[in-house]
């Protein structure tokens, strides 16, 4: 049986296809840091290197997209999906490059508290005493997770990757309201989108910085295209299926399998650490994500 199963299991089950979907691409999305930083120690840098992933997908994936007979045709919120999603992966691919695995994804995965706010502006959902909970949640959780004890005292402090890490998740949360206000527009053409907006972003970001074009040996080039034209492609399509399927709020707690895989594997392949307040600040944010998950009485 394949990932979406028979009729039997979506007829018995119909939320089972977009559930594994996202399980199975975030947990992706978990260990696909590795690969990027072995990349960039060859000498492809951030924004070079998010360039050629999401073009690679971008090009692999023209000949589908260009054969789908329900293309959406230009609209502002198309056009928010792809500046939102470009943003997203630029700021999480230069996060996780430099910053600590586990803490850049817990500061990404505050999305489901952005994703209330969004859903309430963009898509009138009504905001619940438990959703408030929920926020206030995240935002102890989060005082925690950047507590930095120094010279006795006790002090708050964000580095470029916290930043980075935090920004990618709101453009995330708001790149999900968009996706749910584009049910109408066909996965192909969402997915595309998400790639032209992050060579859109990447380039912008190439030219205005004056980045230098990397110097790297042939075989890197084609071990990063081959990243973005497989996993890159993959990843995004799980994450656009699932997300397109289920309710905002649930979609992104069901991503907070990426934490998961990006503990564990940061765990086994790193000597990165998180002190206990800083995991004890996760929990929260954790816990948060997961009850605001949860169906309403």
């Amino acid at each position: 049986m394949g990932l979406y199963g028979n009729s039997w299991t979506r007829s018995r089950h119909p939320d089972l296809a977009p559930v594994l979907s996202l399980i199975f691409g975030a947990v992706l999305w978990g260990v696909v840091w590795y690969p990027m930083r072995l990349l960039e120690s060859r000498g492809l840098a951030g924004i070079w290197l998010t360039l050629v992933l999401y073009g690679s997908a971008l090009v692999v994936s023209l000949p589908f997209v260009l054969r789908d007979g329900r293309l959406a045709k230009p609209s502002y919120l198309l056009a928010l999906l792809a500046l939102f999603s470009g943003w997203t992966n630029v700021a999480f691919v230069l996060a996780v490059l430099k910053g600590n695995i586990v803490r850049v994804m817990l500061l990404f995965y505050l999305s489901p508290a952005w994703t209330v706010v969004f859903a309430r502006l963009l898509l009138n959902e009504r905001v619940s005493r438990r959703a408030a909970w929920t926020i206030l949640m995240s935002v102890i959780g989060t005082v925690a997770l950047l507590w930095r004890p120094a010279a006795g005292m006790a002090t708050f402090r964000m580095g470029h990757s916290d930043w980075l890490a935090l920004s990618a998740g709101i453009a995330f949360a708001a790149a999900n309201v968009m996706t749910k206000r584009l049910s109408s527009v066909s996965l192909n053409a969402k997915s595309a989108s998400v790639w032209v907006g992050v060579v859109a972003v990447a380039g912008t970001l190439a030219i205005v910085l004056r980045l230098p074009a990397p110097e790297v040996a042939i075989q890197t080039l084609f071990a990063a295209a081959a990243l973005g034209a497989g996993g890159i492609l993959s990843m995004t399509y799980l994450i656009q299926f699932g997300v397109t399927h289920l309710p905002a709020q649930r979609s992104s707690v069901i991503m907070l399998t990426e934490l998961i895989a990006g503990a564990l594997s940061q765990r086994l392949l790193t000597s990165e650490r998180l002190a206990p307040w800083a995991w004890a600040g996760g929990a929260l944010i954790a816990a948060s994500a997961y009850i605001a998950s949860r169906p309403s009485s």
